[in-house]
């Protein structure tokens, strides 16, 4: 068996704290040890046998000793820096201050180390500064705040600063960085706000003042766009330097503001306004989008300024629009010139508004509504561009490619989504089209289709519901022709086979028009010849036979008719072919029986209005084709008595001549003409009395249609409503749906609440 082991348990050592003296001695160790760290001589320390020493002190309750010596030994080494840096002349200050600085940091990093275990139980239980913090605490309040050194120090800064913007100091910006890094951080330590209070204010206030001298003296000297290049030039230049001072966001963001106050939103307008290179001389060249696009940038600094250029751009709109119109109202544009001018005005500054202004929607949006502006001042626009659309449909887009057709249709859509009359522009195409359709002078249905569809898609079905008739129209009226040739053939072949010598009968052609998809003619028929009648009514047996119930109304203001005729004595007669209008023929006829006749005589006969009889006659005694010959001298017809003979002499090198009709403005008021005529290429300025009647029905109808769904609602909201509803054919008046829901009232249909003077309720 082996010997059990023996455990001896001494008793505790008794605790024996350290005295007074030892705490002495301990402490004057350290304190010479912070001397030779100050001295540059820590490589000769054993920072451990240091930190033992400081445990110790702490761990005895010398904590206060420790602490207090180490301040007052802090203390006293700076106030011997602070004596010898006080007399460094200013052209090494800010170095010696940097250089002092450093090795305070280097310092106090050691002593932290060596005063570890203070740090992390004596100062948390008594809640003093750590010692780092103190270091920096005793260097803020004995060196950084002596009267020789602050002010000098801070001066030097903002001077250098000053330096480097007049272009002065390429120098490393070390000096600068480490001395503001300096005050950052002794701001921080123990709150003092030492940066803001003694560089950030300051250095505020003296960058606006720079600033706003420089702007103003260089705005004078030079122009708006190299102002501009300068202001973003200087931008940039304080941004950088902030970065490489490692300038805090505090101090970056409203430096930026004040720059950017005093170099762009002080003078903005000044930039927009200035002669000849503000941002609105540069808008008239369209070569200077680079330019107008760097103030753009600029301006986007500072948001709120970039409504000036969005005013500039409106305004130019604007001016060059009323030019457009006033070239119009002079005669000095046609309508299509004035839509292709539009076209134009609306490509160069929607090119503006992508490059320049970056395709901003706030900016488009403006230009949208300046648009809108100067179209909608009158009906004009939209009455131009209805015969724009026509001379494209009938002429200009002959032998157009598909591609190129809806690019066009593109164009003149974008146009027509700038019209608020838009029910005007449809009154006006409704007759062009007509016109197109009936005299088969079209480029094509697909075209004429295209557009009626790109119609019904800005505008919905209604609008365009009648235009669709019109086509259904003439696709029935094609059929009907083919039909009725089959059986007039027929009655032909047997008429023959009865009677081999009759004569055949005339020719016509009918397109049967549904009343209510047609522009209205309220003109009453001239009248036709005896064998254009026969033909009539042997057409109008054959319909009414197929059709029964229905009704035909002869528009004889309307058509066109191929007469042959023969000029000259014989044997050298020369026999043309004239392709004339409904009232040209009725006109020529005439001159079978009789070489002269007066104007009277031939409204006699003809029946035909006056304002249109002079005006086919005067067609007929133009230069070109002077088919008959006018009694009176100049181009206009004086009275009733004027004469008109036949010219056996007109010749002409073309078998069949077309006689063109002359524009309404071309008959003299004093010949009793007026205007309106559908087609005459006259531009309306004022909307026509049909579409007033057509506006007065669609406003009726809408607030009937809303009171009934809302029973009650009050004036405000009701016009509000209204206006929503319409807004897609055109923009009532207010005043204008007043006098209709007056209207109502009296007819019974509306009636106002007792209690509201202004509350509207549907009666039932």
């Amino acid at each position: 068996m082996s010997e059990k082991k023996r455990f001896n348990i001494k008793p505790f050592r008794a605790h024996v704290p350290m005295d007074r003296t030892v705490a002495s001695q301990t402490w004057e160790a350290l304190a010479n040890a912070i001397d030779e760290i100050y001295n540059r001589n820590a490589s000769q320390l054993s920072f451990e046998e240091l930190y033992r020493n400081a445990y110790n002190l702490v761990l005895h309750k010398h904590g206060t000793l420790l602490y207090e010596g180490v301040s007052d030994k802090l203390s006293s080494h700076l106030l011997a820096t602070v004596e010898r840096v006080a007399e460094v002349p200013d052209s090494s200050l800010l170095e010696e201050i940097s250089k002092t600085w450093k090795e305070h940091q280097i310092t106090m990093i050691m002593v932290r180390d060596i005063l570890m275990y203070m740090d992390r139980t004596y100062i948390k239980q008594q809640r003093r500064r750590p010692i780092y913090e103190l270091g920096l605490h005793l260097f803020r309040i004995t060196v950084w705040d002596h009267p020789r050194i602050q002010p000098r120090v801070t001066e030097l800064l903002l001077s250098t600063i000053a330096s480097e913007r007049a272009g002065l100091l390429t120098d490393d910006r070390s000096l600068l960085k480490n001395n503001l890094g300096m005050l950052l951080e002794l701001g921080q330590a123990d709150s003092s706000n030492v940066y803001e209070r003694d560089f950030e204010s300051l250095f505020l206030g003296t960058t606006q003042e720079f600033y706003r001298v420089e702007s103003m003296d260089y705005l004078s000297k030079t122009t708006a766009t190299d102002y501009v290049t300068r202001a973003a030039k200087r931008l940039e230049e304080e941004k950088e330097r902030s970065g490489a001072l490692a300038l805090p966001i505090s101090t970056e963001s409203p430096l930026q503001r004040i720059i950017q106050t005093e170099l762009i939103e002080r003078h903005a307008k000044t930039i927009v306004d200035m002669e000849n290179s503000g941002f609105a001389s540069l808008l008239k060249d369209d070569t200077k989008l680079e330019e107008m696009k760097n103030v753009y940038n600029l301006f986007l600094r500072v948001p709120s300024s970039v409504d000036f250029l969005r005013d500039a751009l409106s305004e130019r709109i604007k001016a060059d629009g009323k030019s457009l119109i006033s070239d119009q109202e002079k005669g000095a544009a046609d309508a299509p010139a004035f839509v292709k001018g539009v076209l134009s005005m609306r490509s160069r500054y929607e090119k503006i508004v992508d490059v320049s202004f970056r395709g901003e929607k706030k900016t488009r949006k403006r230009m949208k509504e300046a648009f809108e502006d100067f179209l909608n001042t009158d009906a004009r626009a939209a009455s131009c561009l209805a015969l724009y659309v026509d001379e494209k449909l009938r002429i200009g887009l002959k032998g157009a490619t598909e591609e190129a057709v809806n690019e066009e249709i593109q164009n003149i859509i974008t146009v027509f989504r700038y019209l608020s009359d838009k029910d005007v522009f449809e009154s006006f195409y409704k007759q062009h089209l007509a016109k197109r359709l009936l005299s088969g002078k079209t480029v094509g249905d697909d075209a004429e289709r295209a557009m009626v569809s790109q119609l019904k898609a800005e505008c919905g079905y209604q609008f365009t519901s009648k235009l669709e008739g019109m086509f259904n129209d003439m696709r029935i009226s094609s059929d009907m022709r083919d039909a009725y040739k089959q059986h007039k053939r027929h009655q032909e072949t047997q008429a023959a086979a009865a009677e081999p010598t009759s004569n055949k009968p005339l020719d016509i052609e009918v397109d049967v028009l549904t009343n209510g998809y047609w522009p209205s003619q309220k003109v009453p028929p001239c009248t036709l010849p005896t064998q254009v009648q026969d033909a009539i009514k042997k057409f109008s047996d054959f319909y009414l036979e197929k059709h029964s119930g229905r009704k035909l109304s002869w528009q004889t203001s309307a058509g066109s008719a191929d007469l042959k005729a023969t000029f000259g004595s014989e044997p050298n007669y020369r026999r043309h072919e004239l392709i004339v209008s409904t009232y040209q023929m009725c006109i020529l006829l005439l001159f079978n029986e009789k070489e002269t006749l007066t104007l009277g005589e031939i409204r006699s006969e003809t029946q035909i209005p006056d304002q249109e009889l002079r005006r086919h006659l005067i067609s007929l005694c133009t230069p070109k084709n002077r088919i008959l010959r006018k009694g009176s001298k100049g181009r206009g017809i004086t009275s009733d008595q004027d004469t008109f003979t036949f010219n056996s002499e007109y010749t002409s090198k073309s078998k069949r001549v077309r006689i063109p009709l002359v524009k309404e403005s071309s008959v003299k008021k004093g010949d009793n003409a007026g205007g309106g005529g559908a087609g005459g290429g006259a531009v309306a300025n004022r909307v026509p009395l049909v579409v007033e009647e057509d506006r007065r029905h669609l406003v009726e109808a809408s607030l009937v249609r809303i009171m009934k769904a809302r029973k009650t609602l009050h004036h405000n909201d009701l016009i509000a409503e209204v206006t929503k509803q319409l807004s897609v054919r055109f923009t009532p008046a207010p005043q204008f749906i007043k006098k209709r829901i007056e209207s109502l009232i009296e007819r019974e249909y509306l009636e106002r609440t007792k209690r509201d003077y202004r509350v509207y309720q549907y009666v039932a």
